[in-house]
């Protein structure tokens, strides 16, 4: 049976660029970008769902800034439409999650292409690509899942568990009208003993199977003194000079409090990193009374997020004293995850798909950036991001290799047909 399934993705070349090109044309770009957010792709999603024949359900999130004011999620019901052993349809459910949104094409003159048309070359060691925006973040994910799909209903495979595939809304700007709102909305959707893969991350070879997420916390510092003339520092308080030793302080004080390593992240420790400054005064002959600079700070899971703020504030109030300040702070993120054990049952399986696939062995990581799994492991639920990817996401003429389309297809019917 697995050479019947493998055959018929083998065939699906059109079916893939088919996808592509259809979701590719239909940009779907957060309001906080400058775009009406994701109902167009959605809509067209649920024309082709029908006509293929897989039941779904459309749950939109409320956002005014958006077309008709819907950030719509959909969620696929792929068991249903194919054959199913009764008596395991009780067990978890396999997911497989990717997100309908895109990020914006950027600096148009770097683009060989219309972001939005897909095109196909055939000029690469690796065989045929498809260029336009979003074609690998995250529809390839999403068309592999789907090209899976087909390919169980197509063949008449038996799955031995339920399947789901769910897009996501809002995943590049945090998913507040995705996967939090989603767990907020409907909780039921999900159980302890479901298995999440997010195809939405990897590298070119697909070895690596990310299981862990650094903590993320991302602070807006404010700094108030009193203005003065820069000839007369004593008669004012300079903001500007107490938020430098703050940010000194605070990247040299959080990195020898929490000091230590991870073998699993790259960099393998915490990293506190002064970022983005705010313009304070208009001219250099003033002392500034407000001042304000953000820190992003990527911190190993060990370290629950609250112990770091406990530090923070302990510094704060040391250069309050000092400088005769007020020091406050607003937190523009804060994403505390769990990790999914390395030898969850979905990792082993997905190894093992892997390895049939692209006669590659994988090895589990952790990265400092966030994903949608940071929401579903503090669930307790088991997530896996995997994929085969040349990593072109957000990059001008971002590309996908319709290999890489198919043979993740492959493994995700593997996953479909036997999963944990």
């Amino acid at each position: 049976m697995k050479e019947t399934i493998f055959s018929f993705i083998d065939t699906a070349e059109n079916l893939a660029i088919e996808l592509e090109t259809e979701l590719c044309k239909r940009p779907a770009i957060a309001p906080e970008s400058g775009g009406e957010g994701e109902l167009d792709k959605a809509i067209w999603l649920e024309s082709w769902l029908k006509e293929q024949g897989f039941p779904f359900e459309r749950i939109d999130i409320k956002d005014e800034r958006a077309k008709n004011g819907v950030r719509p999620n959909l969620v696929i019901d792929v068991s249903a439409a194919c054959k199913s052993e009764t008596a395991a349809m009780d067990s978890g459910t396999l997911w497989i999650m990717s997100h309908l949104d895109v990020v914006p094409p950027g600096e148009m003159s770097l683009w060989e292409s219309d972001p939005w048309i897909v095109i196909r070359k055939d000029d690469g060691p690796l065989g045929p690509r498809l260029i336009g925006r979003g074609v690998e973040d995250n529809q390839q994910g999403l068309t592999s899942s789907l090209i899976a799909a087909v390919a169980c209903k197509k063949t008449g495979i038996t799955l031995e568990r339920p399947v789901k595939i769910l897009l996501c809304a809002d995943e590049e700007c945090g998913s507040t009208y995705g996967m939090a709102a989603l767990l907020k909305k409907r909780p039921e959707l999900f159980r302890k003993d479901d298995f999440v893969l997010i195809p939405d991350g990897g590298d070119s070879k697909g070895e690596t199977i990310e299981i862990a997420e650094k903590n993320l916390l991302w602070l807006e510092f404010t700094t108030r003194g009193k203005q003065a003339h820069g000839s007369r520092p004593d008669l004012g308080t300079n903001a500007h000079l107490a938020g430098a030793e703050l940010a000194v302080r605070l990247h040299n004080k959080l990195n020898e409090t929490f000091n230590e390593h991870n073998s699993l992240f790259e960099p393998d420790y915490s990293t506190f990193q002064p970022t983005k400054k705010t313009a304070n005064v208009p001219n250099i002959n003033t002392i500034p009374g407000e001042d304000q600079f953000c820190m992003d700070m990527r911190i190993l899971p060990q370290y629950p997020i609250k112990t770091v703020l406990n530090k923070i504030n302990s510094v704060i109030e040391e250069l309050t004293i000092k400088y005769g300040v007020t020091i406050s702070y607003t937190i523009a993120q804060q994403v505390e995850s769990k990790a999914t054990p390395e030898d969850s049952a979905l990792v082993v399986m997905l190894s093992d798909a892997v390895k049939e696939v692209y006669n590659i062995k994988t090895r589990q990581i952790g990265i400092g950036g966030g994903t949608v799994g940071a929401f579903l492991r503090n669930k307790g639920i088991h997530c896996a991001v995997w994929s085969r990817i040349d990593d072109t996401a957000h990059q001008p003429n971002e590309y996908a290799l319709i290999a890489n389309i198919l043979g993740d297809a492959k493994v995700m019917a593997l996953l479909m047909w036997h999963h944990p």
